[in-house]
């Protein structure tokens, strides 16, 4: 019976062109996910869209001279043009800029406080004189009380992970102009996670045999070595979602809680674009769904300990405001597969010092499944890696084209010419062709498995071994010489390895959709292997949006061997991959430190 899959995927903040630290820290395994769940035959809804009341974003718009709309907007577009370029395949990519996530968040925020989470205390926040006003967080910085790093936020430490205390940073500075501020006191709302802890650590400890120890340590490990405090959710600002309480109309909801709750208002929103305005109950109180975050190390706090304190805090106070769901509890999440940081030529990424390999300059002069078998190749899921110019080089001529791009080509081209563009008649199979075939679809078990339990570097290492199996076997039969003497052995040859091809093609196709898509149409298949990516306009109070869907409806594709027949026509075959020059590491390095010109 088919599970249902919620795929819940990191919020970028509207402020900033994506990189691929980005790419590998959450988006991209995100889809590899979402792919194979849906070619296996499970009900997935993946959800994400733009942070856009991040004081990254008014951070941005002070420094432009604009408005936090005009940034959010502005960014918000590039982020749905690059994802589809990148085939990243949202049921909905949407935005916190929507009445829709406005109703649900602050339905949250009532919720915690209707059932005794909330409580409000007077602060020392720090003010600038030379600005006249509060600071949000992350116009903070200064050294971090715990790690020492110098340059750490208002809101978290970098370095360490720590989920800081703005006012007990040491040399506080203004984010903007390098002042000193001041202190000067305010007063907040508090999620009252003492009260809380307990139900918190109760859900660590349930998870604690599967999760990954970055993520435990992280969050379990940290409550039991200091335990947790009440953390402010509201902040002087005016930009944001209105604290739904009387008396606070110049305060706003704090980002980091609200972000979170976008994975629930994505779903409901979703729900409601497809005319289905309950569909999302199937991710949310199904008590044998299955939720999975994907999310970089610096969002571990948040996504292990401050939404599941809110989802628990929110109980059935929230169910009631839909008449079905009264007394049910909302799904905790099941898995947070967080990965580490990847560094670039041995530097940490730096957006503000253009220490990056942008999204899109990337994408101005090689293609998307290059990047994306690289970024997986490459995936920090345990630890931190580096992108390495020469190393991509290598990668992409020794691998992607070497084993997987000039197997397919090969293959396909001989039989097109030999066999009048059609899968040739094997005869009976011999045991060595009955081995490879088997050898092949034992994959999709122990890929399938290494999908599902997010070791994704994994999964696809072995895809590639399979790939290399079938170029051994080529080898030793050799049909480009079989042909000129036994034409009928060759042909038995060329048909085993087509159907050899034709299930890895599915293997690699959730890492590599695009070129495994085009390989599809050359084996002469009609119906897409996945559906449809496409943007829609939405209106609301808040004025129009475009978010990214994904419409699986003409989708094909599934998670089981090949059952080309015989006598299929092809198409006509052309390189899937293209082998890199060595002067591309020189040149690209050299890019290294400039902004991402193809934005501008």
């Amino acid at each position: 019976m088919p599970s249902n899959i919620l795929v819940s995927v990191a919020w970028p903040y509207a402020n900033s062109l994506i990189h691929v630290g980005n790419i590998t820290g959450s988006y991209l395994p995100a889809d590899i996910f979402a792919r194979y769940q849906r070619l296996v035959g499970n009900n997935v809804l993946m959800v994400s869209g733009s942070d856009s009341h991040g004081t990254p974003v008014t951070v941005r718009a002070d420094a432009d001279g604009t408005t936090p709309l005009e940034v959010y907007s502005q960014f918000h577009t590039g982020f749905l043009e690059l994802f589809q370029r990148l085939g990243l395949t949202y049921d909905l990519f949407t935005s916190t800029h929507t009445e829709n996530h406005f109703k649900v968040s602050q339905s949250i925020f009532l919720a915690l406080e209707k059932n005794g989470y909330l409580y409000t205390d007077k602060q020392q926040q720090w003010y600038s004189p030379t600005q006249g006003r509060f600071l949000p967080d992350r116009y903070i910085e200064g050294t971090c009380y715990v790690c020492g790093y110098a340059n750490a936020r208002g809101d978290q430490c970098d370095q360490c992970g720590t989920l800081l205390e703005a006012t007990s940073l040491i040399n506080p500075r203004s984010k903007m102009d390098g002042s000193t501020p001041e202190l000067k006191e305010t007063e907040h709302f508090y999620l009252d996670l003492g009260k809380l802890q307990p139900a918190i650590i109760d859900f660590l400890r349930q998870r604690e045999d599967y999760w990954r120890s970055n993520v435990l340590r992280q969050s379990l490990g940290q409550i039991l070595a200091d335990e947790l405090h009440g953390r402010a959710i509201t902040r002087d600002l005016d930009w944001g979602i209105p604290v739904p309480i009387e008396g606070w109309d110049e305060k706003r909801l704090y980002v980091w809680i609200e972000a979170v709750i976008g994975y629930l208002s994505a779903s409901i929103e979703w729900a409601q674009l497809n005319g289905q305005p309950q569909a999302w109950h199937d991710w949310w109180y199904d008590s044998q769904a299955k939720s999975f975050y994907f999310i970089g190390k610096d969002n571990i706090p948040f996504h292990a300990v401050i939404w599941p304190a809110q989802l628990i805090g929110a109980g059935d106070w929230f169910s009631k405001l839909f008449e079905e769901l009264e007394g049910k509890q909302l799904n905790l999440p099941f898995y947070v597969p967080a990965n580490e940081f990847m560094n670039l030529e041995g530097k940490k990424i730096s957006g503000s010092r253009n220490w990056a390999v942008w999204g899109f300059d990337f994408l101005s002069r090689y293609e998307p499944d290059t990047l994306r078998y690289y970024l997986t190749a490459n995936m920090p899921e345990s630890k931190d890696t580096d992108w390495d110019w020469q190393d991509f080089l290598n990668r992409n001529n020794n691998e992607l084209v070497a084993t997987w791009g000039n197997l397919v080509n090969r293959v396909l081209s001989f039989a097109y010419k030999h066999w009048d563009g059609q899968v040739p008649s094997p005869g009976e199979l011999r045991p060595a062709d009955l081995e490879i075939l088997s050898t092949v679809e034992t994959g999709f078990q122990t890929v399938g498995d290494y999908i599902n339990s997010v070791n994704l570097r994994a999964g696809l290492n072995e895809a590639m071994r399979l790939a290399a199996e079938v170029n051994k076997y080529l080898d030793q039969s050799a049909p480009w010489f079989e042909v000129k003497t036994d034409k009928a052995a060759a042909a038995t040859t060329i048909f085993t390895a087509l159907k050899a091809i034709d299930s890895l093609k599915i293997l690699l196709s959730p890492y590599l959709p695009f070129s495994s898509e085009q390989l599809h149409k050359f084996l002469g298949y009609t119906a897409p292997l996945f559906g449809e990516q496409f943007t829609e306009t939405i209106t609301d109070n808040l004025g129009e949006h475009d978010v990214l869907r994904y419409n699986p409806a003409a989708a094909s594709g599934s998670w089981e061997p090949s059952r080309l027949p015989s006598g299929q026509k092809l198409r006509e075959p052309a390189p899937l991959f293209r082998k890199l020059d060595d002067d591309i590491v020189a040149s690209e390095r050299s890019r290294l430190g400039q902004p991402d010109i193809s934005q501008e």
